[in-house]
């Protein structure tokens, strides 16, 4: 959002439906209601979130929750739950006397939540060695295979993922059987890695390595060998971030 005259608007966007209000002429992404979403907090929620995710919201802006409640015609008390829920989420921050913000975004926060993902990861994927039962590595190859029908990915371009079952990483943690790996990778930190994903725009020269690795790590969870995926499982996410490293010190010099 940018504050324009006391009010805060979304960016535009070529895609983005156009609604008037009053003289004023404003673009706004159009929402299809999240699947899961069940109360109108629900609802709200996940439309920001995802407008957060995809920079419509830009990072480090500053958010109104009278205006808010103006434009999506929801009660002030839905607006604040869904912002409690957004800051729980870690991606919007709350301060006495400055109101709420977008978490503001950068390459030394990125490469903090690789080394975090490292040893989470790592361990999830121990625990779902462990606890995954026949039928959920069967599926897991099975998103494999169909992951594999990408042709990005079958040209080495890209290995872009979508959210929740759909991504290889969020089914591992799942797997974990842990809760507490749950909360802190499912419910917090894969929405900040796409939140990175979509606004630094980075490519992936390892579409095709980083499938085959999956791979391996699918094969020793299903040899129930815990240590060896997560010894896979960091390397893996190792790699990412040399990667990640390797980019963006080409982009700044």
């Amino acid at each position: 959002m940018v504050d324009r005259g006391g009010f805060y608007w979304y960016k535009s966007h070529p895609v983005r439906q156009r609604l008037a209000f009053g003289s004023r002429v404003h673009t706004l992404n159009t929402y299809i209601a999240h699947p899961g979403a069940s109360t109108a907090v629900d609802t709200l929620f996940h439309r920001l979130r995802g407008d957060i995710i995809s920079g419509d919201i830009a990072a480090g802006s500053k958010i109104n929750e009278a205006e808010l409640s103006r434009y999506y015609k929801v009660g002030r008390s839905t607006v604040r739950e869904a912002l409690a829920r957004l800051v729980s989420a870690c991606l919007v921050s709350r301060k006495a006397n400055a109101g709420a913000r977008v978490i503001e975004l950068s390459l030394h926060g990125l490469l903090e939540i690789y080394h975090v993902r490292e040893a989470l990861e790592g361990m999830a994927c121990r625990l779902a060695a462990q606890n995954m039962s026949e039928t959920e590595i069967a599926e897991l190859q099975q998103l494999l295979e169909e992951h594999m029908q990408n042709s990005e990915l079958q040209e080495g371009r890209a290995y872009y993922q979508k959210e929740g079952d759909l991504d290889f990483h969020y089914r591992l943690v799942m797997g974990s059987g842990n809760s507490e790996l749950i909360r802190l990778l499912c419910d917090e930190l894969y929405a900040k890695v796409r939140m990175y994903r979509y606004q630094f725009g980075m490519l992936s020269p390892r579409a095709s390595d980083a499938f085959s690795e999956h791979r391996h790590i699918v094969q020793a969870i299903a040899d129930r060998d815990g240590e060896m995926a997560e010894m896979l499982m960091r390397r893996h996410i190792r790699a990412s971030r040399i990667n990640v490293e390797r980019q963006m010190g080409a982009v700044s010099t």
